[in-house]
């Protein structure tokens, strides 16, 4: 009776410690895989000729671990916590929360076996075969009861705005998932989409476009409104903005995801709708970004000694920076020189590494210490060299994909006086490669941050203990 008693008065930690060590772990393997698949663009025969090794086997892998395993151990985990806190009760059902993080291994275990051995349903960011797809919904079934029923149970009358973007998170990958991968299984690791042609299509796009907004925006928005005030010491700039900022981010981009299938066989009105709710997508985006930065507001001399404060500002300039980009290449003039380029694949990474990534360690670099009860990292030195080294990384990586991308675009619409093509699409390639070997370079300096960033995780968890933070006594019991 008593230890019930004492775990009613106390958070669960536990999990988020969980989920906060295997998101750096998962972070250092996704973003290996990406550099060795980076090589192999520059260098082909990297892939020894082994069809488990090939390009195509691993990409789907890379972006798997780098969204879901790093992105998604971040966001379950910063959720968890940001969640407790905010509410000022215990997390609702312990075992639920347990099976949320083992599935989520598992799931992630699973990807990692089946995508190199070629089992895909072939969709962007819904590659996975349907016994991994009904894994990851009993899994987000269990995350979305322990959320809200946290949510359910808080002592706090008012839900703080994180929690809202956290919830419109859970909720809409839920949909996005279920209507996306809704197939016929033929085999244990073979299935058919239950959509076909230009429906299929949309559909996933639709899925794709959104897992970007509601996974990548709307859950790391969520981890902004929290950390960035906390490590601060400053309240949020504009509260009615955040609110204002999160229901007219959440209903528009909804209507973003035809801006992926201009100049294809989907209806022109339909391409069209996307592209103007892209560049309407612009004007919130901006909102949350100005929000975040403006907590800083009379703070700004923190920047000078704080590497933590240094991750979550520049976070929010690569998102202002990535979602004004978005919306220009879906207008479709611009997306005629863009699309099938490296600029597309320069545009998410900038979002990739500089928004999700960055507030991501930001976050982390804040919770670590606090879960293994020390005040701070075991080597600061080492989170300033970590930033230093990941910022110039990816303007390396996004500034040479965004001139290779441009390049190619005018290369493959170059033509002669007589209407023959100037170029051939192999003088295309040729072309990129230094820009190939400069992205290289960029994502392993990327990488070289997240293995400082594993040491540093390893000497803090060591050298300190699991702790157990109660819940205040006033508000436990209000």
């Amino acid at each position: 009776m008593a230890y019930a008693n004492s775990l009613a008065t106390t958070y669960n930690d536990k999990v988020v410690r969980q989920f906060a060590i295997m998101t750096v772990v998962w972070g250092v393997v996704g973003m290996l895989v990406g550099v060795f698949i980076a090589a192999q663009l520059a260098w082909p025969e990297l892939n020894f000729g082994i069809e488990y090794l090939s390009f195509g086997r691993l990409r789907p892998l890379h972006t798997n671990a780098v969204i879901f395993a790093f992105g998604g151990c971040g966001l379950i985990g910063t959720s968890f916590y940001v969640v407790q806190r905010t509410c000022q009760v215990r997390l609702f059902g312990d075992k639920l929360a347990a099976f949320v993080f083992w599935g989520w291994q598992i799931v992630i275990v699973g990807a990692a076996i089946s995508l190199p051995l070629g089992f895909t349903q072939s969709k962007e960011y819904a590659e996975l075969e349907w016994p991994i797809d009904l894994l990851i919904t009993a899994v987000w079934v269990a995350y979305a009861v322990v959320f809200f029923g946290t949510i359910g149970t808080r002592k706090v009358k008012h839900i703080y705005v994180a929690n809202w973007f956290y919830g419109s998170f859970v909720l809409a990958i839920a949909l996005l998932h279920i209507f996306n991968n809704l197939s016929i299984p033929v085999g244990m690791m073979k299935s058919y989409s239950a959509y076909a042609g230009v429906q299929d299509a949309m559909v996933q796009w639709w899925y794709g476009h959104n897992a970007v907004g509601f996974f990548l925006t709307a859950g790391f928005l969520g981890m902004m409104y929290y950390f960035i005030p906390k490590q601060a010491q400053r309240p949020v700039y504009s509260y009615r903005l955040s609110i204002v900022h999160f229901w007219a981010l959440i209903f528009t981009y909804m209507w973003a995801g035809p801006h992926h299938l201009h100049y294809t066989a989907l209806p022109d009105w339909t391409q069209s709708v996307g592209m103007v709710f892209s560049l309407i997508l612009l004007a919130p985006s901006w909102g949350g970004m100005i929000n975040g930065i403006m907590t800083l507001s009379g703070a700004w001399h923190k920047l000078r000694d704080d590497p933590i404060l240094r991750f979550l500002i520049v976070s929010l300039s690569f998102y202002g920076m990535s979602t004004f980009e978005g919306p220009m290449m879906a207008i479709k003039t611009v997306n005629a020189l863009s699309h099938y380029t490296d600029w597309t694949i320069g545009h998410v990474h900038s979002g990739a590494l500089g928004w999700v990534g960055m507030v991501t360690i930001g976050s982390m670099y804040y919770l670590i210490p606090k879960l293994f009860g020390q005040k701070q990292m075991h080597s600061v030195k080492a989170i300033e060299v970590h930033f230093y080294i990941a910022t110039i990384g990816i303007v390396l990586y996004i500034a040479a994909l965004w001139i290779a991308g441009v390049m190619q675009g005018l290369m493959w619409r170059s033509i002669n006086a007589d209407g023959t093509l100037t170029y051939t699409f192999v003088e295309s390639v040729k072309a990129s490669f230094p820009f190939y070997v400069l992205r290289l370079l960029g994502g392993s300096m990327y990488l070289t941050g997240m293995i400082i960033m594993l040491w540093n995780t390893y000497k803090t968890a060591t050298s300190g203990r699991s702790v157990t933070v109660p819940i205040p006594a006033a508000l436990a019991h209000a």
